[in-house]
């Protein structure tokens, strides 16, 4: 049985290349052709750099001479930033009741509104209580009221539905 090689993380590097030639770029980025690998790792030595493999799935595979810890630095900076531009979108939640008041809905929409703005999902959920169940029709009333409210900067992405004691809709940015 053979010894598991652990698996190494980025591009193979110098003797790690084990085909017999490669297409080689040099430092400059100058195409110089197939070349054996020994001699490719030869000129890379001399160069005072690394012969690193970039596409190792082409015939033959395409090797470059470059500062492999500068390359690895060069590819975890640019992996970062584009981490840090992604956005996540999170599900905020807005918990109203069939007989709320004017002003308390006024100031629900407002955060609705600044949920929406910063590209989040809105979920609006109708909670009843009681006796309140025997008029689920008036939750809906005030979920079809927040949906026209917000139609110009939200789209609908679930539709009113009863889940329980509660009826639930989504909205997302435009």
């Amino acid at each position: 049985m053979r010894p598991v090689q652990p698996q190494k993380d980025g591009p193979r590097s110098n003797n790690e290349i084990t085909v017999p030639e490669v297409q080689l770029i040099n430092a400059e980025g100058t195409n110089i052709g197939v070349v054996r690998t020994s001699e490719a790792i030869a000129m890379a030595l001399d160069a005072g750099m690394d012969l690193v493999e970039i596409a190792p799935n082409s015939t033959p595979p395409v090797c470059k001479i470059l500062d492999l810890g500068k390359y690895k630095y060069a590819a975890q900076k640019k992996a970062a930033e584009t981490r840090k531009k992604q956005k996540v979108i999170e599900v905020k939640e807005i918990k109203l009741r069939p007989n709320i008041d004017d002003h308390d809905y006024d100031v629900k929409m407002r955060s609705v509104e600044k949920f929406i703005g910063e590209g989040d999902k809105v979920k609006v959920t109708m909670r009843f209580r009681g006796r309140e169940m025997a008029h689920q029709e008036i939750g809906l009333e005030l979920l079809n009221k927040v949906r026209t409210q917000f139609d110009e900067i939200a789209k609908v992405e679930s539709n009113p539905r009863a889940e329980g004691r509660q009826m639930v809709m989504v909205l997302a940015p435009r």
